[in-house]
């Protein structure tokens, strides 16, 4: 069993399905105590019920189980000790995020309460501090091993020590560069939508909730169902715009005048202020763009690729000089993908309007001007070419150093974590139930 550098992620699963009970009494007790946190039966019952719906589990599922955990409760101890914190605002985007996983899965809101007898507010109240406390292990991880680095010679040596059969197996890859262009939105309609912000301001201001009309007219799915509310944030979690607008707020009901952001125009309500955090709801508008828009941005974006096609230009100049796109027109217009931090893709990690525009492109080739949409949900328009194509292979160092490097970097730091732990376990108080002790654990130090 090996612990992994990221941390078992947390299900919200129903305890009271998994927990014993007696006369309507829940019967659960303390399997083990890491410094002043506790870990209950409960605790390993739900990750091993998790696990077990998720496929086989071996028959030393619940000591692996019990030792991440004890592994989690030593770096909450610390984190403690060196007073790491995360804020609220922290927490309640967390607790969202979760819901709204869990709502795609079981298909709506109401399924979901109804599975836990439970409103969301409710659910999120339930987990809150379990949350919490799994964002302090997390960030106290991140603390641990931020210094780890690794050389090239390190790098280099890990590889030769992977068995040739061990290496990983790699599917078809390719590297992307873009060409992107915003249709502008015309001023008449970032008008019209100043003028209804003002009039929901005006209505609020004469006596009718602002949450009310979030719910109607707010074009944040994330927020409008709740009454535009944002829950408890910092400076740090708002773009900067909205920030500044929304902490000149004093006194709960104060409501902002109209900002805009990279999303659309806003106003913002204040609720609640703690400290550096407010608790804010907001309406969001997001301005159209108009067809004759649209089609001047597809012309445009068409006027470029012929000069790519005749050759006038060469594709990454043309990213660098007219691209709209400021991650990528410095770069020559290349591509990064998202979950990986680096420049190669699969065709499953595309969305769906990219992976249908290229459908019929080579190596080389790039596509007709296309309508996708970008992180906000902006409509966009792009050009994209396809630098190169890595067929299906084996990992190896010329190929894929970069992957080669994180393996390495990975291996390093959890050598670095396995040492801080068996100092941490000397240090530490730390208390196992008989339950336990016959576990076969990776690291001897837990039972005393």
């Amino acid at each position: 069993m090996r612990i992994t550098i990221s941390l078992v992620g947390l299900l919200l699963i129903t305890s009271q399905s998994l927990w014993a009970q007696t006369d309507g009494v829940i019967i659960d007790k303390v399997e083990a105590v890491v410094g002043k946190n506790v870990i209950l039966m409960s605790d390993v019952e739900n990750q091993y019920t998790q696990r077990k719906a998720q496929g086989s589990v071996g028959a030393n599922a619940k000591c692996e189980i019990f030792e991440e955990m004890l592994y989690q409760k030593l770096l909450l101890d610390q984190a403690q000790k060196d007073s790491i914190e995360v804020t609220e605002g922290e927490i309640e985007d967390n607790l969202d995020r979760r819901i709204r996983y869990f709502v795609s899965q079981i298909g709506s809101e109401k399924k979901l309460e109804e599975f836990y007898g439970k409103n969301i507010s409710e659910i999120k109240d339930e987990f809150r501090e379990v949350i919490a406390r799994q964002m302090l292990s997390e960030r106290m991880q991140g603390q641990l091993t931020k210094s780890v680095k690794v050389t090239p010679t390190e790098i280099l040596k890990y590889y030769k020590k992977i068995p040739k059969d061990s290496l990983p197996k790699l599917n078809k890859q390719i590297v992307l560069e873009q060409i992107v262009k915003y249709p502008p939105v015309d001023e008449k309609e970032k008008l019209s939508i100043k003028e209804r912000l003002r009039e929901y301001r005006d209505r609020v201001l004469k006596g009718e909730k602002f949450s009310t009309l979030a719910v109607l007219y707010s074009e944040d799915p994330g927020s409008a169902r709740k009454g535009g509310e944002l829950g408890f944030v910092g400076r740090a979690d708002l773009v900067p715009q909205f920030a500044a607008v929304a902490f000149q707020l004093k006194e709960p009901g104060d409501i902002s005048r109209i900002v805009e952001t990279e999303f659309g125009f806003h106003i913002i309500q204040l609720i609640e202020k703690r400290g550096e955090l407010m608790n804010l709801r907001h309406i969001l508008l997001k301005p159209k763009v108009s067809p004759m828009d649209l089609y001047k941005a597809h012309n445009y974006l068409d006027s470029i690729r012929t000069l790519v096609v005749n050759n006038e230009m060469s594709f990454e100049k043309a990213a660098t000089k007219f691209s709209e796109d400021k991650e990528t027109n410095k770069n020559d217009g290349l591509m990064i993908n998202p979950m990986t931090g680096n420049s190669v893709f699969e065709n499953e990690q595309l969305p769906a309007s990219v992976a249908y525009a290229m459908r019929n492109i080579k190596k080389g080739e790039m596509t007709a001007a296309f309508k996708t949409q970008d992180r906000q949900g902006k409509d966009v328009y792009k050009i994209i070419k396809i630098k190169d194509i890595i067929e299906p292979h084996t990992a190896s160092i010329n190929k894929d150093y970069q992957l080669i490097q994180n393996l390495c970097l990975a291996d390093k730091k959890q050598q670095f974590v396995d040492l801080w732990i068996k100092r941490k376990q000397a240090s530490t108080y730390i208390k196992i139930d008989d339950d336990y002790k016959s576990c076969t654990f990776k690291h001897q130090g837990w039972i005393k």
